[in-house]
């Protein structure tokens, strides 16, 4: 029997798996956004300490060490002590607590309304947007520092107030970056088209508005936490913030930080540099965000933007068709 030869083996294309947006939005950081990458690393670091501090803190948040009170930093206590005998790693500990709680739940708090006034301002359009906005410009014509110590000083301390004054604050003020977004999601065929066969205006905010534009509520969510725990910091350095047994990076500078600076400088370094190292790595996770998902920066529009790699290659190949 001659055979004649084996037909040739077809090889399959094995397609990769597309990755979820979150997933897919990772890799890309860790690839293009080494700051970026920095930021994620210090945001997960924090959420893993105030998650776990209760574990990770050598001593409680108040347990008070009398004989021991400014102790220098020995391997019984890393960082030393404070003026009452209190470990000064463990209060840093719970205060990351303190500032993630409330910088995550305050800014939350923050884009839900912004997002909600904005895309209802923006799409209802008319008199609606134009009171809306004369308000917001009102709000943000006075020092919105001077307002959260005003309001506080009014309400008292605690978790709560401070979440929902910083949250409605910084709502109003970020309803506009929302506002300008939908109203250039509204001018695309697909939005009219929705409007001529009589889609109801919630459900086109909902189906078609709303996930046009959670590229700025994402970023504005990212870079908000940052500023959030600055201002907590800020009110609990004043005495306007946490109640005082509550440990807090604001409130350790002002109290045990200010008044022993000079006799025990780590009282006032330490809270210093983890408020600044957790402001810094957000604002950099955020920047890195807001640099894939902004399609004026990529070149494309959400996920499907190009690489400035690719960009180029097409480039190059259209001028040698020319």
């Amino acid at each position: 029997m001659t055979t004649y030869g084996e037909a040739p083996v077809v090889k399959k294309r094995v397609e990769k798996k597309r990755r979820g947006f979150f997933s897919d939005l990772i890799v890309r950081l860790i690839k293009e956004k080494p700051l970026g990458t920095f930021g994620l690393v210090v945001v997960i670091l924090l959420l893993f300490t105030g998650i776990f501090a209760q574990w990770l803190a050598p001593y409680g948040m108040n347990e008070i060490h009398l004989i021991d009170r400014l102790h220098a930093p020995s391997s019984q206590y890393l960082l030393g002590t404070d003026q009452l005998g209190r470990d000064l790693l463990s209060r840093l500990i719970y205060g990351a607590r303190v500032s993630m709680i409330i910088g995550l739940c305050a800014t939350a708090l923050s884009t839900g309304i912004s997002t909600v006034l904005g895309i209802i301002s923006g799409f209802a359009g008319g008199k609606v947007d134009l009171f809306w906005q004369r308000f917001v410009d009102v709000w943000m014509s006075m020092p919105s520092f001077l307002v959260l110590m005003t309001v506080m000083s009014i309400i008292g301390n605690g978790m709560f107030q401070i979440i929902m004054v910083i949250g409605i604050s910084g709502g109003i003020n970020s309803s506009r970056v929302i506002r300008s977004a939908v109203i250039a999601i509204k001018s695309n065929m697909y939005v009219q088209s929705s409007e001529a066969i009589g889609c109801s205006p919630a459900r086109i905010m909902m189906r078609h508005i709303l996930p046009n534009i959670m590229a700025p509520i994402i970023i504005n969510f990212t870079i908000g936490i940052g500023g959030a725990i600055m201002q907590e910091a800020g009110l609990s350095f004043l005495g306007l913030g946490v109640p005082p047994g509550v440990p807090s990076w604001g409130s350790m500078l002002s109290n045990e930080g200010r008044q022993y600076m000079e006799a025990k400088p780590q009282l006032a370094l330490w809270p210093g540099f983890c408020l600044t190292l957790a402001v810094y790595g957000i604002n950099m996770f955020g920047d890195g965000l807001r640099d894939l998902l902004d399609p004026r920066l990529r070149g494309g529009i959400g996920r499907y933007s190009l690489s400035e790699k690719r960009l180029k290659q097409l480039k190059e190949s259209v001028a040698k068709k020319q």
